[in-house]
């Protein structure tokens, strides 16, 4: 996983607080590239020891209690087991929201985990004490929305940490049939290009697609050793069973699927149609 911040501090002494940020890869000059977004850090968070972002889903109400998406293994309670999925617990979490140059300019308070889980995917979702509106109103920052479709190989994505104040440039590289890392198991998970060499403390970060703007994977391991299927070093298992390490390369777990266990008023449902997240 790409460790919460006090798990990485010997990552990084190795190598060193001066690191600078990955340079973006060339991208193609096609018509998706010139209609691409401006991506900023305007709605992320940062957490105590990771990354997230406010977050919306294309039918929330502006009105709506807002929420914060971050990776299953930053919940401050600890690692959801395999099989673990927690729902409706109370927090008290807060979050530093930045502005469009990185700038904390509030502190937003959580009062439950409404989702959490390290099965088939990797997120944690918490309530806010505030609204979007609210939001919008005293600070300028609207939400993130997430997006409600599969996100395709080769688009343009950035990755967006607000713990580090640090934007990674690459592209999707394709998707994993199973990405294994030590006893959890998750599905369907995206694979970068080589240039978001993400480090610990970006877990959490939301993954955004440069056309569109929307969120489409929520940032959360690297295979960091060349070690296989080892915590910090996930393995790629495809649908016949072959493992494949990639050593440097770094994974997002998908969040299209999300989207659909949410009803009106922002509430889970994880009976809703469509919903194929697990469930408790």
């Amino acid at each position: 996983m790409n460790k919460p911040l006090l798990a990485a501090l010997s990552a990084l002494a190795i190598a060193g607080l001066g690191a600078t940020p990955a340079v973006a890869a060339p991208q193609a000059k096609t018509a998706k590239a010139a209609k691409a977004v401006t991506v900023n850090f305007a709605g992320t968070v940062s957490l105590s020891n990771c990354s997230g972002s406010v977050v919306r889903f294309p039918n929330s109400a502006d009105s709506d209690p807002a929420l914060v998406m971050t990776n299953g293994h930053c919940l401050e309670t600890g690692f959801p087991e395999p099989g673990e999925v927690i729902t409706g617990q109370s927090s008290s979490r807060t979050f530093g929201l930045l502005n469009s140059s990185g700038t904390k300019v509030a502190t937003l308070r959580a009062n439950q985990v409404v989702y959490s889980t390290m099965t088939d995917t990797d997120v944690t979702i918490y309530r806010l004490t505030t609204t979007y509106a609210a939001i919008k109103s005293s600070y300028g920052i609207s939400p993130l929305t997430v997006q409600n479709t599969h996100p395709t190989t080769g688009s343009a994505i950035k990755v967006v940490s607000g713990y580090w104040k640090r934007i990674y440039n690459c592209n999707v590289d394709g998707f994993v049939y199973r990405l294994k890392e030590g006893d959890w198991t998750w599905k369907d998970s995206l694979r970068y290009t080589s240039a978001c060499n993400t480090i610990g403390g970006t877990s959490g970060s939301p993954v955004i697609d440069t056309a569109t703007g929307n969120v489409v994977a929520v940032n959360n391991t690297g295979n960091e050793d060349g070690e296989r299927c080892t915590e910090n070093n996930p393995c790629e298992v495809d649908e016949s069973g072959n493992v494949t390490v990639r050593q440097g390369i770094n994974y997002a777990e998908e969040t299209y699927q999300i989207p659909a266990c949410f009803t009106t008023g922002n509430k889970l449902n994880l009976s809703a149609s469509g919903c194929t997240l697990p469930k408790p």
